[in-house]
């Protein structure tokens, strides 16, 4: 499933998948992936300077991520331009989401803005069901 916002003319889309299991430090966490590309559907140029997530999960765990750009890079994207980028996260718990925003700069006044990240779910198959 895709989940997809538009602010200011950037349009984010998300898809997910669930990777597995894992063991690590005597605790248990379930893996997942998300691809995000990143459409700038404005009529400026673009960088992506930012991150910001929160990260929840159903044990009421919550993790704050802040850093430059996303996977070592700060793309700039010309009108009609699109990124790919993919990631994962760890989760204690089958079920969780992730929600945040990019801070981009407008490269012609050298403005910045904030871009929303729609929130996307993170479950296992099996809590499907």
């Amino acid at each position: 499933m895709t989940v997809q916002q538009i602010t200011k003319g950037i349009k984010i889309s998300v898809k997910t998948k669930e990777e597995g299991f894992i063991q690590e430090n005597e605790l248990d966490y379930y893996t997942f992936s998300y691809e995000i590309t990143i459409e700038n559907n404005s009529l400026d140029t673009v960088q992506l300077i930012e991150r910001h997530w929160e990260i929840f999960d159903a044990l009421n765990y919550k993790e704050f991520v802040d850093g430059k750009g996303v996977v070592g890079e700060t793309p700039i994207l010309s009108p009609q331009e699109s990124y790919t980028y993919k990631s994962g996260t760890f989760l204690q718990s089958n079920i969780g989401a992730m929600s945040g925003f990019f801070t981009m700069e407008n490269i012609r006044n050298k403005t910045s803005f904030k871009v929303t990240i729609p929130t996307f779910n993170l479950s296992t198959i099996a809590s499907l069901n």
